[in-house]
Order: structure tokens, then sequence, then C-alpha cells
């Protein structure tokens, strides 16, 4: 890394639309987390069914990834970007202009199904356009767009469903589509694909013992944060000591917090990957416990706290695994990315349907500490899987 400049400025560029495209399409995904009032009394439905939107996005999104990495592992990556994020625009402004629950779910899903598919090839495009020895760099901008998108986007969404109506919020997102849109047009290059394919590659990668750990630690702690995030608009609104205009600045600071912990984290990921996975882990874990059965006792700054250590952990765990999955797959690297996002999204899935779950028979405080607790599971695989040697070590 000590000779940054050896990577055009366009390819640097490139990354930062790459960057773009993954803060949209995330905060498209994770948008009615932060509208789940308003959309709820909109569209006359309940917070529960409205963050279940949630779950069914992310659970098609599962299944397009795994179906991209076996049906269009040989297409210009480039051209099927584009594809995908044109889907991407129409998908959002017919949410903002859904009439009924029932129009919202079909938008939701056809966004979905290019979520899964753009989500799963964009690491390998990143990875892609660098040398070996910039894949941290490279995939800590990339998925930086993943921490802004708790800085800016689910924050915005928040206060503009509040204050300016929840359709305005689609709308912008679908703008920033558009402008996504036209940068990759510009700036990523056509890569060819040399990355394996089919059924038979993914059973291979299914046999790597160190992927499926990290396969493993990414369903538990990622259905933990989801589990608890998805619902972190109303639990904020529900604690007694907290003001309602307070609610977007905490969800800022969660974001900004984020961003910073994405700056640390390309900065130290090629060397200590897997403590910083260790210890992002961790914190989740005491942070969603501590939120869980000391919600009555926490002062408004205490919550600040928490909520900014959150970020700052949450961030490390989404490029830690990613950048571990990357490089232990090599030439293998787009049907093990596409397993990973369909995992993720899973997670995300099961993490919405199970808080929905909570949230309706224990409670938010309940729905906190039971996320805390399904995280520990994940911290003891990680502390026995292996780091094992890196892309950037062979090359």
């Amino acid at each position: 890394m000590n000779d940054i400049k050896e990577v055009s400025a366009k390819t640097w560029l490139g990354m930062v639309v790459l960057s773009l495209s993954t803060f949209t399409i995330v905060t498209a995904e994770l948008a009615p987390i932060g509208l789940l009032t308003p959309m709820a009394m909109g569209l006359q439905q309940s917070e529960a069914l409205i963050g279940l939107t949630v779950t069914m996005y992310a659970w098609v999104g599962a299944f397009s990834a795994l179906a991209s990495s076996i049906l269009l592992g040989s297409v210009s990556k480039k051209k099927m970007l584009l594809m995908l994020m044109l889907v991407m625009l129409v998908a959002n402004i017919a949410c903002a202009l859904s009439p009924s629950y029932g129009w919202l779910i079909v938008a939701r899903t056809i966004g979905a199904l290019a979520h899964g598919g753009f989500w799963a090839m964009i690491g390998v495009v990143a990875v892609g356009m660098v040398p070996a020895s910039y894949i941290g760099v490279a995939t800590s901008i990339v998925f930086g767009g993943v921490s802004a998108a708790s800085v800016f986007g689910v924050p915005m969404a928040n206060a503009i469903g509040l204050y300016l109506g929840w359709r305005l919020a689609f709308w912008l997102i679908a703008m920033l589509s558009m402008v996504t849109l036209i940068g990759m047009a510009i700036l990523i290059p056509d890569i060819s694909s040399k990355n394996n394919i089919g059924v038979d590659v993914l059973k291979k990668v299914l046999k790597n013992k160190t992927l499926l750990n990290i396969y493993a630690v990414t369903l538990l702690a990622i259905t933990a944060h989801f589990c608890a995030f998805t619902f972190i608009e109303p639990y904020l609104q529900n604690m007694a000591t907290l003001e309602v205009y307070l609610i977007p600045i905490l969800l800022l600071c969660f974001g900004v917090a984020g961003l910073l912990g994405n700056v640390l984290t390309g900065w130290l990921i090629d060397r200590y990957l897997k403590a910083i996975l260790f210890v992002a882990i961790m914190l989740i874990s005491v942070i969603l416990l501590g939120l869980g059965f000391y919600a009555t006792a926490l002062t408004v700054p205490a919550v600040f706290v928490l909520i900014m250590l959150w970020g700052v952990s949450v961030s490390g765990l989404f490029v830690g695994l990613q950048t571990w999955v990357l490089r232990l797959a090599h030439k293998d690297a787009f049907p093990a990315s596409a397993l990973y996002v369909s995992v993720f999204n899973m997670a995300v899935g099961l993490g919405a349907l199970l808080g929905a779950w909570l949230l309706a028979g224990y409670g938010l405080n309940v729905l906190m500490g039971a996320a805390g607790l399904i995280v520990i599971m994940a911290l003891f695989i990680v502390l026995v899987t292996p780091e094992t040697a890196t892309l950037v070590e062979k090359a």
C-alpha cells in the first residue's frame, strides 16, 4: 500500500462510484427501517408488517444472488451492473408511487431481484479493478457505502419521512440510482469474466471449511444485527428519556461512527483481519445486551455512546466478512461472493422476521437482549477459525 499512485485516478473515481452504488442499494433495502412509523400510517398497516418488507426484500435478494452466480458468471460485469441499477431505479419509483401495501410488495420484489445480483458482483468488480495488494483498500472504499448509507441513508429517510413524507424518500433514492447509473457508465471498465460458474463450483466453494465458518458467522451476526437494527426506530421512540427529535440525530451518529470505523478497518484489515472481526462482534454483543437488559437505566448520553460504538463495530463486521471471503476464494471469487451475499441477505430477512416475532410477543427490550445473545455464538466461531493465507500474501 505504499505506492498508491500505481492505480490510476480514474480507477479510484470508479471505486467512489461503486461506493455510491452500495450506498444506494443498501439505502433502498433498509429505507423501511427508518420509515416504519410513517409508512405504517400511510398504508394503514402495522409497523411489524412494514418491517417484514425488509425480510421479503432480503430473501428475494438471497435467491437472485445465487441465481446470478450460476447464470451470469460469463456475462460482462459492467453491462450487468448497469442493467441491474436501471431495474433498481424503476423499482424505487414504483415504491414512491405505491397506493397500497400489495403494490409496495411488488415494487420491493422487483428491486430485490436486482439487489442480489448487483451485490454479488460488486466485490468481484472492485477486486478486478486493482492489483491484489490493494484489495483491502478497494473493499474498504466500495463497502464504505454501506456505512455511508447508515450516515445519510436511513437517518435521512427517517427525517424525510417524519417531516416531508415517506414517498419523497423513495423519490430521492430513485434520483441516486440515476446518478449512480451515469457514473458507472462513464468510469467502470468492462471487466471480462474469468470466474468459474455453475452448481459444481458452488459445491466446491461449500467444501471449504474456512468459508463455511465465515458463512456461519455471517448468518449469526447479521441475523442478530438486523433483528435489533430493523426495529431501532420504535425502540428509541419507546424510551421515555429520549425526545423524538433526537432519533434522526442518533441514527446519524450511528452512521458517522460507521464511517470512522470503515476508515479504521481499511487501515488495519490487511494485518489484523481476524482481530477486527473478533473485537467488532464482541462489542456488538455487549451493546445489544446493554440496550436490552438495561434499557430503563440508560441515560441519553449512554444511549449515544452505545449507538456510536454499534456503528463502529458493525462497519468492521461488514467489511471484514466480505474481505475475508474475497481473499480466500481466489479464482472462485464470484460464486463465493454470491454465496456470501445469499447468506447475508437470508440473515437480514431472518433478523427482521425474528425481530417482528419478538416485538409482537415479548417487546423491544427482549428483542435487543436476544439479539445480543445470538451474536455470542458468532464470536466462538471466529475464535476457532484460522485466518488462512490471503491473496495479498500469495501475490
